[in-house]
């Protein structure tokens, strides 16, 4: 009877042990979506204010328009027919790293491949941890058109990638920025329709405004006379945070301000230590 006893309270253990970290990665998962990885800010549709609509999260967004693409962000929800219900969590994780869908066919820009494919194992997990509970939407997304040939794939193929030391800021500012957030996808020059990796952080993206209008993304090195580099630090967070220049000038909502203000304190100094260390490209 006591080894019945035993073996009971081990199954028991290691359930809740099971539980515990799934738990764990789908408190990562939710932390990095809504907050620097920022899915929503391109795949959930918003409203007036600029913000997503509540109960449509990830169903889709508004078409991007670009001088070399119009891309309509897909729906990413779990529904089976109209999102990716149906694609297996190394699916899913490929076509984040790899730019692949499970039919072979290539995703093009604005999706951020080129830096997705340093994404750790660990992160994208979480990420597919969080994508499997959202609720599903039955929405249709258009296809998206490119003026140019995407290209047959971003590169070898990404099998693994370790997670990086938190311990180095700079470093991990870098992961930050590029292989989980948009910021050095925007702001780095498209030639062809992939980033040029030789100007990281050199802004000069033209993207189409919401109702008319464009915009060209900063330039974020230090051989932006006006840029960042001036800035102070708090000055660096305000601006990701909460969309606002030093002089009080309003950022436009395709930065995703909204989402990154919810990035906890560690990571928002290693990001812009990251920042501080870029070098100069015109």
């Amino acid at each position: 009877m006591k080894r019945v006893f035993g073996f009971l309270g081990a199954l028991a253990a290691a359930f809740a042990a099971s539980s515990a970290h799934a738990d764990g990665v789908l408190d990562r998962g939710a932390y990095l979506m809504n907050g620097v990885v920022a899915c929503g800010n391109c795949h959930s549709p918003k409203g007036p204010d600029g913000k997503p609509v509540a109960g449509q999260e990830l169903s889709g967004g508004e078409a991007i328009v670009a001088p070399i693409f119009t891309a309509v962000p897909s729906n990413i929800t779990p529904d089976p027919d109209a999102g990716i219900g149906k694609w297996t969590d190394a699916q899913i994780i490929d076509a984040i790293r790899n730019g692949k869908r499970p039919d072979g066919s290539i995703i093009g820009p604005p999706m951020p491949i080129a830096f997705y494919r340093d994404m750790s194992d660990a992160d994208a997990k979480a990420i597919v941890a969080y994508l499997r509970q959202v609720k599903p939407s039955p929405k249709k997304s258009a296809k998206s058109e490119f003026k140019i040939p995407l290209p047959p794939s971003y590169g070898p193929n990404v099998t693994s990638v370790a997670h990086p030391a938190e311990s180095d800021k700079v470093a991990y500012g870098r992961y930050l920025a590029t292989a989980l957030g948009h910021c050095m996808d925007c702001h780095t020059p498209l030639v062809e329709g992939r980033n040029d990796m030789s100007r990281v952080g050199a802004g000069g993206n033209v993207f189409g405004l919401p109702g008319g209008g464009i915009v060209k993304s900063a330039n974020l090195t230090p051989a932006n006379a006006n840029g960042v580099a001036r800035w102070t630090d708090p000055q660096v967070k305000s601006a990701i945070q909460d969309g606002v220049r030093p002089d009080g000038g309003q950022l436009v909502r395709l930065m995703a301000f909204s989402y990154y203000k919810t990035m906890n304190g560690p990571d928002m100094d290693a990001m812009t230590a990251y920042i501080r260390g870029l070098k100069p490209a015109e």
